[in-house]
């Protein structure tokens, strides 16, 4: 039940020494306020690196080649080597049964791109139709690559949305002949990647013709594959059999970790995802530190208050006040100095983080905000530190005996 007369005889403690209270408070306050920022930095880091994997899906491996590293079999370290179809054809056909959908890439940088009058150098991949499961890619019009167009190596292409203003304007672009590299292709679809507009400055065309028309040969610079078994576990295992079975067609050292790289998205988001928590932690220790010392604060200043209250709680007890009438009273104005003072850093770091957020946004700080479970979480932390705060001068104001209280004054 609320008690008005409790409530007027705290704020009254509080007038006599406003600015006491208020240097107290402060710690509190500076507290709340740096772990409610650095919790929010925290956010933001972790939404930048989920922003960065974009719409990539997470249970894929992405395999590449480059030189072995170690002397194997008579042959020396420096030997390039390179994946092609058969790699494609080996993968698909070992892995079957782990495997949900895969793709080639065989990619060319600074690819000439010319439609009528306009000119522009863009990056050109030739993929297969998994490509767009595995980069989360969204048709905006038309249709993605499909197997017909991989069998009969058809000269179609498709291309991000972020690119018709400059070549077309406010022209229709689906069904138009436009020039890679001089070759000229057929536009069939336009996609987006809300995850990453620089997606959107590309060009996609069937692997077997980009390989055919970019003399690409058999030739493709990633394989990648994206696993039926989304377990982090099942990924490793499938990784290393893959590495395994892949430099062994190639004979490459079993311990040559350059040659054959696999690229586990899982396991790179989950150590990422880990890193982050242990900031996290990190700094909900930082913050929970501050707001003990500032804690301690508020407690001895409430041992001076009981100290100075000695003759008027004396003279409660000897009217009959409870010991848990007098314990409650001093545990609630401790709990107010702490909770008001907590609830002020906790409005101004969301004031700072409102007002400057979006202009500190970067590729690895994405969106830093406050969420509703540490404006929550904050607010038990406040109410229990609080009452730990309060409870020592407590329970030496109920143990004041009133002759002793009435001598002494």
């Amino acid at each position: 039940m609320f008690d008005w007369d409790k409530w007027q005889e705290i704020f009254e403690t509080i007038q006599k020494n406003p600015l006491r209270t208020i240097l107290t408070g402060f710690s509190v306050t500076w507290g709340i306020f740096m772990l409610c920022i650095l919790l929010a930095a925290g956010n933001g880091l972790s939404n930048g690196v989920q922003s960065s994997f974009g719409d990539d899906s997470f249970n894929s491996l992405w395999i590449s080649s480059d030189v072995t590293s170690i002397p194997y079999e008579g042959m020396n370290v420096g030997r390039r080597i390179t994946l092609k179809d058969d790699d494609i054809d080996f993968v698909t056909q070992e892995y079957g049964d782990d495997i949900s959908t895969y793709s080639g890439r065989y990619f060319q940088w600074g690819t000439l791109v010319n439609y009528k009058n306009q000119y522009g150098t863009h990056v050109m991949m030739g993929v297969h139709p998994g490509y767009q499961v595995l980069e989360g890619t969204h048709m905006e019009s038309g249709r993605y690559i499909n197997q017909t167009d991989i069998d009969e190596k058809r000269k179609v292409v498709i291309m991000g949305r972020k690119l018709l203003p400059q070549f077309f304007g406010e022209e229709d672009p689906l069904g138009k002949q436009i020039e890679l590299n001089g070759v000229s292709f057929q536009i069939v679809g336009i996609f987006t990647d809300p995850s990453s507009e620089r997606e959107e400055e590309n060009f996609f065309v069937p692997l077997t013709t980009a390989q055919q028309v970019f003399n690409g040969g058999t030739r493709v610079g990633h394989i990648i594959v994206n696993l039926s078994d989304s377990t982090l576990e099942s990924s490793r295992k499938v990784a290393s059999a893959l590495r395994a079975d892949l430099g062994n067609k190639h004979g490459i050292h079993p311990e040559d970790q350059r040659a054959i790289h696999i690229r586990n998205l899982q396991e790179q988001f989950q150590n990422i995802f880990n890193t982050i928590l242990g900031i996290k932690a990190f700094v909900w220790l930082i913050g929970i530190m501050t707001i003990i010392a500032g804690i301690v604060g508020v407690s001895n200043i409430m041992l001076v208050v009981v100290k100075e209250r000695t003759k008027e709680i004396g003279i409660r007890k000897a009217i009959g006040a409870t010991p848990f009438s007098i314990i409650s009273m001093i545990i609630q104005e401790s709990v107010f100095i702490t909770a008001a003072a907590g609830y002020l850093g906790l409005l101004l770091a969301v004031l700072l983080v409102e007002s400057l957020g979006s202009s500190l946004e970067s590729d690895f700080l994405k969106n830093p905000n406050i969420d509703f479970n540490t404006a929550i979480i904050t607010t038990i932390i406040l109410v229990i530190t609080g009452a730990f705060a309060g409870l020592i001068p407590a329970r030496r104001a109920a143990k004041i005996q009133p002759i002793e209280a009435l001598k002494d004054a």
